[in-house]
């Protein structure tokens, strides 16, 4: 199997995830219509996981996990088809299982007026009807 990345590869959250923990598709997306996704997804950068732990669906707190891949995977096309060419967020989907390695827990978030700024453009996204890529 040809990898497009070796990582490490991170997963931002709100679920509470121990390491040995699975993480598979089939949920309901954190974005859009929030439809059961038939991916799950991983970044190379931290500042992608970031993103993932703080704009994840939940009450609980946004944390980041090191996870790896089981199977192959393929480039996000929710980002790098759309708005980065070349996927320099390094991000990509799978419809295998991501094993949870341990958790991150020296991250900072964004600033507060800079995640308002991202919530309000998916928001945006939403009103416009605007999906995640899921085939």
């Amino acid at each position: 199997m040809e990898t497009l990345d070796a990582g490490p590869f991170y997963h931002g959250t709100k679920a509470d995830l121990q390491p040995g923990d699975l993480l598979e598709p089939g949920f309901r997306s954190n974005y859009g219509e929030q439809q059961k996704a038939n991916f799950i997804y991983m970044t190379a950068t931290m500042d992608a996981a970031v993103w993932g732990a703080e704009l994840a669906i939940g009450d609980g707190p946004g944390r980041i996990f090191q996870v790896e891949p089981t199977g192959s995977f393929e480039d996000d096309p929710n980002l790098t088809d759309q708005k980065f060419p070349g996927n320099p967020t390094r991000s990509y989907r799978t419809k295998f299982p991501l094993k949870v390695v341990a958790e991150v827990v020296d991250w900072e978030g964004h600033a507060p007026e800079v995640l308002q700024q991202m919530l309000d453009h998916l928001e945006e996204l939403k009103r416009q009807g605007v999906e995640a890529i899921n085939e």
